[in-house]
């Protein structure tokens, strides 16, 4: 999925190293006294240089284990019918694994303001990356589907293009929730207006970026340590038994309940529901989701695994894994093979879709889209001068 910009950048060399640095400012003139070693030419003593910060292990593995989670239910749906415990489980992961994508997006999305920079790396990770794989995934199903009438369609988003699209949304209005003093109710209300409102319509998937956002301007509320907090052992204890009640629920709703209800994209009216039972639906899934995603950050290990550095590529493994699992069903492998609805069938698609999506996220397929997924195009924006 789409990464936010990071707020781990490497700190700035002393000046007397910059390469930018004009030469004659390194040099001392033959009448300025050397300051003594260790101190300043004032004097006082002289501050070590900043250490480089590195990235956040832990973050890193957050956003990797969230993105094998939303390969592994993108695998689930071909073949999770017939099969109540499939569907809990899939209930269960869908309640929380976009939640947390999102909260965590809206976290390192906090610093972001309209300055030119970051306009500027908002286009290039965000809008880029969209245009180009939502006409990707449009001509896909287009000749891989024998769907010569698929329209490439820019407004609509395709399966799972929608993510960027919101991101640019709910990113370009931070600097809103960051001036509004009480930016989490007013985006509830919004989120429950809009599970009220069938007239929205498909453009944009304004249906999810208006019942997601919650999730995103918690995100940016978010400070370091609310997240030391979640980590602790008494909420990775009190989570296991939580993990257990909702297994059991969702074991009891999963034929009764609607799915339309995870996926955020319709109003209630548009299921078949009571108008009123959108705002309530609205603020009863915030809150289980938000407790399912505390819990699961509470098990995220905060020190460095084998999968930390794939954490950097999940923008790649969120937007690939979409044209294994649409290439899979256009080609009618689900329903071929009916073995794989079988409990011994979904452990195997469980597997390939984990396996195919951290291939995904390795650096060096992260290298090779960099074009498509954070590409420089300094040729398309203007220099700006710095000021004096």
């Amino acid at each position: 999925m789409s990464q936010a910009p990071s707020v781990f950048q490497r700190a700035p060399l002393p000046p007397a190293t910059r390469e930018s640095e004009p030469r004659h400012a390194q040099t001392l003139t033959a009448t300025a006294p050397r300051p003594a070693p260790g101190t300043s030419a004032a004097g006082a003593a002289a501050p070590a240089p900043a250490a480089a910060k590195k990235r956040d292990p832990y973050f890193d593995n957050v956003k990797y284990l969230a993105i094998v989670l939303v390969a592994v239910a993108h695998a689930w749906e071909p073949v999770m019918d017939g099969s109540r415990a499939t569907r809990a489980l899939y209930m269960i992961v869908y309640m929380f694994h976009m939640p947390a994508f999102i909260l965590i997006s809206g976290y390192f999305s906090r610093s972001f303001d309209m300055t030119a920079p970051k306009v500027k790396r908002l286009l290039t990770s965000v809008v880029v990356p969209y245009l180009v794989f939502e006409t990707a995934y449009s001509l896909f199903k287009r000749y891989a589907d024998d769907s010569p009438d698929m329209a490439i369609s820019l407004v609509d988003p395709f399966f799972l293009t929608w993510f960027l699209i919101a991101l640019f949304i709910w990113r370009v209005t931070t600097p809103i929730w960051q001036a509004i003093r009480h930016p989490l109710p007013v985006a509830l209300a919004i989120a429950m207006l809009a599970s009220v409102s069938p007239d929205i319509g498909d453009d944009l998937d304004l249906q999810r970026v208006l019942q997601f956002l919650p999730f995103f301007v918690l995100g940016l509320l978010m400070k370091p340590e609310h997240f030391q907090l979640v980590r602790r052992r008494e909420v990775r204890l009190l989570s296991l038994p939580l993990f257990a009640g909702a297994l059991l629920f969702a074991y009891w709703a999963a034929p009764r309940m609607q799915l339309g209800w995870f996926y955020r994209a319709n109003s209630a009216q548009e299921m078949g529901a009571p108008w009123w039972s959108g705002a309530v639906m609205t603020l009863a899934m915030f809150g289980c989701a938000l407790v399912l995603t505390v819990g699961f950050l509470a098990w995220v290990p905060g020190r460095e695994r084998w999968f930390t550095v794939l954490g950097a590529g999940t923008i790649c493994g969120y937007l690939l894994h979409g044209f294994l699992i649409k290439g899979a069903e256009y080609a009618g492998l689900f329903d071929h093979y009916t073995w794989l609805s079988d409990p011994l069938g979904l452990v195997v698609v469980s597997l390939v879709a984990a396996v195919a999506v951290t291939l995904m996220c390795a650096p060096l397929v992260g290298r090779a889209l960099k074009w498509a997924t954070e590409p420089e195009m300094n040729w398309a924006f203007r220099k700006v001068s710095a000021r004096r």
